[in-house]
């Protein structure tokens, strides 16, 4: 019987919080310039690691513990119909993954504060375990070998920029959820646009 695999980035997609995490690399922005008008955007998407090269190495230690700091003490609230869809998923045996430029200890503060959210999910790649950030499709390929799904067969659900071409670049039909930038603007991204997972099944999104 063929196997099924959902994919999913993090922030903007299980967990609304791209609106928080602007606001905190503004104020970086502010705090440590980097030149980028745009910084807080651009960065969407990429490991902890590979945003610390955008600073001297004696400010690093300081942004880590910002970061870190911001993220222990944020909320991470669970985006509209998401625990029903996951539900579903469980309920229709497909595979499921996160892949997130996060770091394992923003994954502990999550997972302390949704208890049963972890075993939702097969697989957790985290920003700690790939060597290239998104828009390289390095870590939706090692959740599709973990989960022991063709990429052909799984859907990736994105909304960053550089997380929708990650999401292309592995081969997998990818889903855009219009909640950290307009349809628009991730359309040609995207072999589908969502607004939420409210009302939705695997299904629904196979086209």
């Amino acid at each position: 019987m063929k196997r099924f695999g959902a994919l999913f980035d993090l922030d903007g997609v299980l967990i609304d919080s791209e609106s928080l995490y602007t606001a905190f690399w503004s104020e970086m922005e502010h705090r440590f310039p980097t030149g980028d008008p745009d910084y807080a955007v651009n960065i969407k998407g990429m490991t902890l690691t590979r945003i610390l090269g955008n600073y001297p190495e004696e400010l690093r230690p300081a942004v880590v513990k910002a970061i870190h700091d911001f993220e222990h003490t944020m909320v991470y609230p669970v985006m509209p119909g998401v625990y029903d869809f996951l539900s579903s998923l469980r309920a229709e045996g497909i595979s499921t993954a996160i892949v997130t430029s996060s770091d394992s200890v923003k994954m502990d503060y999550l997972f302390g504060q949704h208890p049963g959210f972890a075993s939702f999910f097969d697989v957790i790649i985290n920003g700690s375990m790939v060597s290239r950030s998104k828009p390289d499709p390095e870590g939706y390929l090692k959740a599709a070998a973990a989960v022991g799904v063709d990429p052909a067969d799984c859907l990736v659900f994105e909304d960053s920029i550089q997380g929708l071409q990650a999401g292309r670049a592995s081969g997998a039909r990818v889903i855009g959820l219009a909640t950290t930038f307009p349809r628009e603007r991730i359309e040609p991204l995207a072999d589908m646009v969502i607004k939420s997972f409210e009302g939705l099944s695997f299904s629904d999104l196979m086209g």
